[in-house]
């Protein structure tokens, strides 16, 4: 109650009020840019905090400057947030840099490195070296610099802070600047040497050991004796990984570590084992893969099923698929169809005469679902008749799996079906239609049905409609090399608005707020939302799931070991609610349990969420963070394709 109470206090003044606003704007005028400065001499450190951050998300690199002289700042909170907006800023250089962009670069690189060797605080030498091994290097030297300086954090005491920092900045490193030059042999050691970390905190200390290996792995040509380690660490995460580092070994029997995680206890580490037997050389990978299909835990077996089509040269297997595909009436429960579905598309390429045989049930059933995968099966079997009807189908995902398809298999010969999907309104067929004409021989008919259909888009007005606009845009340059790209309107003004209701007194009724969400057949998990972190992120989240927006809605993106997404009213990327939010890019990290909000490019969130089913710090910095589970993290980790969002609740939201 103290901590809501503190919060409360601290979220009062109009000053941050405008910050916020302007921030969520993504100043777009003098005036709020000035409003934003004007925060960087608030004496109130949390107003000073917010303005900080706001300047960095902003991504512009002029603004590093006025962002540096905080690096030395009394605070060790504000130094930090300087480092990391400092860091987001200059991701700007990334789209457009300007003429002597790297000398304004490597004065920035030179203020982090000072900082750092004089920084005197754990948690902001961890933000200097996260922004210096990220920043947009173009110049081997310029990461060599960067190296020598996160390699001094060793010298610091052998705390968790300090070593996530090493592992941090060296991850940042290996993953984002291996083009220009490989890391040193400094570097290298240094990484193993925190694969095998051992803290007084053992969930610091895993995530440490787990960062540090995903940087080694990047390295390549891993080392055995490093990963059979840590094919044996408590952490799962950790094990998860290192059947990674197994699969790679495959030449110098790999293949033992992939026999062993398959019978792991965790499911990750199975569903990771399984993805790699067969790539691995494992012994018996197909006999491994058909009693993985057999595992309980049903994201696990799904994975088999799909690796399953390695194995055409098994009979056991083929049989095994076949009799997964062999009465698709039986599959149209809404948690019952996965098995079949995934086992038709395998047996198109293990069998290929027995999934053509099987691909009328499928293509007739009630399940659209089903209709999609026996799509994916007839691409795999060039079947061309069944793509030209899946093209017709009653359903919007269905026909871009389809046209998507034909656009691959048969080119601008089937120019007349994508032009025929023109007057769907599903995003994601018009998309992939438009993007299929693109460079036709025969663009007079196109053109006639694009042009209209764009200026039908543009004045909906509707920011989700983007992609298929943009997509449209392509299609009609393409017709027409070298002249003046087509205008497309594609953010509709949208930008210049902010969040109804961002302001601190609302903000203040969410401090302690929490979200319930509740799958059909399966149970519910809670979420703590973070609206000091994701102010706009987490008003939208709380204002679409009072209005009941989610409820209903499933979740249609399942990638294992890696994240669910859900909250599409058209169950694919493309449909989302009709007004963009901003991203609110920050400190926070996307580990295992954190919601992120989906987007396809800067500020294109459409409120469609995901959850991180593992950590992926390759998504740090990039997509916006704003609750994470603090109850339910099992019902999360069985979710499947499809299944239903019953209901959102808002809980402990002060009206």
């Amino acid at each position: 109650m103290i901590a809501v109470l503190l919060l409360l206090a601290t979220l009062s003044t109009p000053t941050r009020d405008a910050i916020l606003q302007a921030e969520d704007r993504r100043a777009p005028t003098a005036e709020d840019l000035a409003t934003l400065r004007e925060g960087l001499q608030s004496p109130d450190a949390e107003t000073l905090r917010i303005a900080v951050r706001a300047l960095g998300r902003l991504e512009r690199p002029a603004l590093i400057a006025d962002l540096q002289p905080l690096l030395a700042h009394r605070l060790p909170a504000i130094r930090a947030e300087a480092a990391t907006a400092i860091g987001q800023a200059a991701q700007g250089w990334k789209r457009n840099p300007p003429e002597g962009w790297m000398a304004s670069l490597e004065t920035a690189q030179t203020a982090l490195i000072d900082r750092l060797k004089a920084e005197t605080d754990a948690t902001v030498r961890l933000a200097l070296a996260d922004t210096i091994g990220r920043l947009p290097y173009a110049q081997a030297s310029q990461a060599d610099n960067a190296e020598r300086a996160i390699l001094t954090i060793a010298a610091h005491p052998n705390s968790p802070t300090d070593r996530l920092a090493l592992a941090t900045g060296l991850f940042r490193l290996t993953r984002l600047q291996r083009s220009l030059r490989p890391l040193s042999a400094d570097a290298r050691a240094a990484l193993v040497e925190l694969v095998n970390y051992r803290g007084t905190m053992a969930s610091d200390a895993a995530h440490v050991r787990g960062l540090a290996l995903e940087g080694y792995l990047a390295l390549g040509a891993p080392d055995r004796v490093v990963i059979e380690a840590a094919s044996s660490d408590v952490d799962e995460q950790v094990r998860r990984l290192a059947v990674r580092g197994a699969v790679a070994l495959a030449q110098h029997d790999g293949g033992a570590m992939l026999t062993a995680a398959a019978a792991d206890v965790a499911p990750m580490v199975r569903i990771e084992a399984m993805r790699g037997l067969v790539n691995g050389h494992a012994d018996n990978a197909c006999a491994l893969l058909l009693k993985g299909a057999a595992d309980a835990f049903t994201p696990v077996a799904l994975m088999a099923i799909d690796e399953l089509a390695k194995c055409g040269g098994s009979p056991d297997a083929v049989e095994a698929l076949a009799r997964g595909v062999s009465d698709p009436s039986k599959a149209t429960a809404p948690r019952a169809w996965h098995r079949a579905a995934h086992s038709l598309v395998s047996l198109a390429t293990a069998s290929p005469d027995k999934a053509a045989a099987a691909l009328g049930a499928f293509s007739k059933s009630s399940t659209w679902q089903l209709r999609l995968y026996a799509a994916r099966a007839a691409a795999t079997l060039r079947n061309r008749a069944a793509l030209e009807a899946f093209a017709s189908d009653d359903d919007d995902n269905v026909r871009e799996e389809a046209i998507d398809a034909l656009a691959k298999l048969f080119g601008h010969d089937a120019d007349a079906i994508y032009i025929a999907q023109l007057t769907r309104t599903g995003n994601q067929v018009l998309r992939s239609a438009a993007l299929a004409l693109a460079g036709t021989p025969q663009p007079d008919q196109a053109i006639a049905a694009l042009q209209p259909l764009l200026k039908r888009l543009i004045a909906e007005g509707l920011d989700n409609s983007h992609d298929a606009r943009e997509a449209i845009g392509k299609a009609l340059d393409s017709f027409h090399p070298g002249q003046p790209k087509t205008s497309v309107a594609l953010a509709n003004g949208s930008a210049a608005k902010a969040e109804p209701g961002l302001d601190a007194a609302t903000l203040g009724r969410l401090a302690a707020a929490r979200a319930r969400i509740t799958m059909r057949d399966l149970g519910t998990f809670e979420l703590t939302l973070l609206p000091g972190e994701a102010a706009a992120s987490v008003l939208r989240f709380v204002h679409l799931a009072e209005k009941g927006y989610f409820n209903g809605l499933t979740f249609h993106r399942i990638v294992p070991n890696f994240v669910i997404q859900g909250g599409s009213p058209g169950a694919n990327e493309y449909i989302g609610d009709t007004t963009f939010m901003r991203d609110e890019i920050g400190k926070l990290s996307q580990l295992r349990g954190t919601l992120g909000v989906s987007t396809r490019g800067r500020d294109t969130g459409d409120a469609q969420i995901y959850v991180n089913l593992v950590d992926n710090p390759r998504l740090d910095h990039e997509f916006t963070v704003f609750a994470e589970v603090s109850r339910g993290l099992d019902v999360v980790d069985r979710i499947l394709e499809g299944d239903v969002i019953e209901r959102v609740e808002i809980l402990n939201h002060a009206r």
